[in-house]
């Protein structure tokens, strides 16, 4: 049982009753059975692994030209429905392109005037513009010239729907900005900021995975010590990687896909199969140093570790589903890919690894480092009851509650700065200080009175200014008493503190069609304040002549936060309620799944806090690298990294759980089990959590804030999950639990019996 055998040995094992290698010892379960026909069919499943990978990389290559940005907002809310009603019916909604026209001097000089104009009539002649105006064209439109007289602003709306929006903004952007006769013309707006995300997602994406790629294969070489057993993780996550780009190119095809998605969606396919491949590997060499020959030890592996990681996946699926609750495309793009690409991983890691070590067989272990050689031959005599991990479990079980309450006390404290914490949507303020469109928009801020630009606007459908204008212009003028209304804009005039202060114009006309009326109220209040949200109330709560919908940037922050709250009660019950049956079903406890939803959720606090205290207040730029401080959050990113964190919490709570189950089955001692399943565990979960934080923290070095929290966020959460949490807590709990961590009333023991997870 012991002997190497030789690679023809390996290729041909003796023959059993069907055919096949002798059968495993062991247990015969449905996953022994498969392990077993896996080692058999070893060349169909690496052919056919093979084949998908080379149909797969032409098809997602060109994935991330193909989503979106936006998907924040609830497509059903109220401020949605006011919007796409301007956009469509009335023609003015935000324009996708503002560009910004510098002067040498005046923008009121003839030439300049004359360059202007030129340049708006040329917009407007092109393909694709349904309406191009400026400050010249509008007769000098004050709110379109900045405060220092030099510099002026050109509007363009576009036809189409998104991608063809995109396909004209990324002709019109290159051809018009830079110097034009003496005028420096740059690009911001809706449309121009989404193209540099996506073109910065990209290039973030390939830097991430250069810089991800030879931290983790230093950090496999020092866990496995030979170079084929290191490498065999990198090829599954790549072929996580190249899945996931299918992934999310089919989805594109069915439902609207948010570009963040691409590199969230990697980093997680990347890290979580690098983490399944690396405690299928390992149980495969402990079963190898244990006195296995090649198949049976592959069988058994698929029995231990490929069960562990097939429960361990699922866990993450249904923590990641709880998105779905949500109308935001956002987040529900994140749920679709994110289950994707974490059974796609598991597949890899259960499926085709195997496959790999059943061709290897014992050369695993080939092209050991030399320096480690005779640490790894001596590692699997190593005695699980003098670890390093083991003392530290019986350190924290002699003194549960100072231990437990220190951490618990010190977590907490990380988590105070939430409590600070105020939210926006996103903007341009997500991409970095050196982009030209965040440059352009950051002219508009402080050179511009940046109040214009983002009214409340009250869409009336269906309302004839013309025919009850009386009615309409009695709504402006009770909509201007509003406390932080300075002035509101209507088909039949201007209003100011209750009264008419201008007739209406030749502008008024665009606030009528025969769709209706609509009018802008604007304010001296950000849209992102308490003080803007409260008037969008205030503005919703004034008698309108008929039905009325409230939108702009404000409205939509109030309607999804209220979307989000009304949603979030469901989402966690989805998760408590998943890990609670599918702890229950792994364990046969009652008392452990609930710790594990409490500890998980215990363990987000100090990410939750650092999100608040670096990203919103802005310290540590110095250490996570420079990004717009706006001092706000974006509504929906607590709920994304809760999610995803927590899900890869549950990760390692059931890799150590397997293991202290299984002490526990051999020895009936609650203590001991727990010791000798940390020690088991403690090393290989400290490597896997090392793996995966360094593939978060290759992609937080993107440019996109968004990226870059959720990177240095979810980094964190497993680095406090597998040391404070897994390390201290878990021990401690359990200690103090003693017996009764496995304990189930009769007929859930019962039930246990019958449908409990086990081969």
């Amino acid at each position: 049982m012991g002997s190497h055998p030789t690679p023809d040995s390996v290729a041909a094992p003796p023959p059993g009753p069907e055919g096949g290698s002798s059968a495993p010892p062991g247990r015969g379960g449905p996953l022994v059975r498969f392990g077993g026909w896996l080692a058999r069919r070893r060349r169909l499943v690496l052919v056919s692994a093979l084949i998908a990978v080379i149909v797969a990389v032409p098809f997602g290559a060109d994935v991330e030209s193909r989503l979106s940005e936006g998907g924040i907002t609830s497509p059903g809310s109220e401020a949605a429905r006011a919007d796409a009603l301007l956009n469509t019916e009335f023609s003015a909604g935000s324009p996708h392109l503002v560009f910004v026209v510098k002067a040498p001097g005046s923008v009121d000089g003839p030439e300049v005037r004359r360059q202007g104009e030129r340049l708006t009539a040329e917009l407007a002649a092109e393909r694709g513009v349904v309406q191009a105006a400026s400050y010249w064209s509008l007769g000098r439109a004050e709110p379109l010239r900045a405060e220092d007289g030099r510099s002026a602003l050109v509007l363009v709306r576009l036809a189409g729907d998104e991608d063809t929006v995109r396909k004209s903004a990324k002709r019109l952007v290159p051809q018009t900005v830079g110097e034009r006769g003496g005028l420096d013309v740059t690009a911001t707006g809706v449309t121009a900021v989404r193209m540099e995300i996506e073109e910065r997602s990209s290039e973030d994406l390939v830097k991430a995975e250069l810089l991800a790629a030879p931290v983790v294969l230093l950090i496999l070489l020092l866990v496995f010590r030979s170079v084929v057993a290191a490498l065999l993780p990198l090829l599954v996550g790549a072929i996580a990687v190249i899945g996931s780009f299918v992934i999310l190119r089919l989805l594109d095809m069915l439902v609207p896909v948010s570009v963040f998605s691409v590199n969230i969606t990697t980093a997680l396919g990347l890290g979580l199969a690098i983490d399944y491949s690396l405690f299928v590997v390992t149980r495969y060499r402990e079963e190898l140093a244990g006195g296995r020959e090649v198949w049976p030890a592959i069988a058994e592996t698929v029995r231990t570790a490929g069960r562990t990681v097939v429960f361990s996946a699922l866990t993450v699926a249904l923590s990641l589903s709880a998105m779905l609750v949500f109308p935001m495309y956002h987040l529900r793009s994140f749920a679709y890919s994110g289950i994707a690409v974490v059974l796609l991983a598991a597949v890899g890691s259960v499926v085709v690894l195997p496959a790999m070590l059943a061709v290897l067989g014992r050369r695993v272990d080939a092209l050991s480092v030399p320096r480690l050689r005779r640490r790894r031959k001596a590692a699997p005599e190593r005695d699980p009851s003098g670890g390093f991990w083991h003392r530290i479990a019986t350190s924290v079980m002699k003194r549960p509650v100072p231990f437990s309450v220190a951490v618990v006390a010190l977590l907490l404290a990380l988590g105070v700065p939430f409590l600070r914490v105020e939210f926006a949507d996103s903007d341009d303020r997500v991409l970095p200080p050196s982009s030209p469109a965040y440059q352009a928009a950051q002219v508009l801020r402080e050179d511009f009175d940046s109040r214009e630009g983002s009214p409340i606007s009250v869409v009336l459908p269906e309302v004839d200014a013309s025919a009850r204008s009386g009615d309409v212009a009695a709504y402006a003028e009770e909509l201007s008493r509003l406390p932080g209304v300075t002035r509101v804009d209507a088909a039949t005039g201007f209003y100011a503190q209750g009264r008419q202060v201008e007739p209406p114009n030749a502008a008024s006309a665009r606030f009528g069609s025969d769709a209706g009326t609509w009018l802008a109220v604007v304010s001296d209040t950000e849209p992102y304040s308490q003080q803007g949200m409260d008037l969008v109330g205030a503005v919703r709560g004034v008698p309108a002549p008929a039905d009325a919908l409230v939108g702009g940037q404000a409205a939509l922050l109030v309607d999804s936060k209220a979307t989000l709250g009304e949603k979030l009660p469901w989402a966690l019950g989805i998760i408590a309620a998943s890990t609670l049956v599918l702890l229950f079903l792994f364990t046969g406890s009652l008392l452990i799944p609930v710790k594990a939803v409490v500890l998980n959720m215990l363990s987000l606090t100090a990410t939750f806090g650092a999100m608040v205290f670096v990203f919103q207040d802005g310290n540590l730029r110095w250490l996570v690298g420079d990004f717009v401080v706006t001092g706000m959050i974006d509504i929906d990113t607590p709920v994304l990294l809760f999610c995803v964190a927590f899900g890869l919490s549950m990760d390692y709570e059931v890799f150590m759980l397997s293991r202290i189950k299984e002490e526990y089955a051999r020895s009936g001692d609650n203590t001991a089990s727990v010791a000798r399943g940390l020690e088991r565990t403690g090393r290989l979960i400290t490597a896997a959590a090392a793996l995966v934080a360094a593939v978060l923290l290759a992609f937080a070095t993107s440019g996109l804030t968004p990226l870059k929290l959720l990177g240095v966020g979810l980094a964190l959460a497993v680095i406090v999950d597998a040391t404070l949490v897994r390390g201290v807590l878990v021990p401690a709990f359990m200690r103090l639990a003693g017996r009764a961590n496995w304990w189930a009333p009769a007929p859930l023991a019962r039930l246990h019996q019958r449908i409990g997870l086990s081969d």
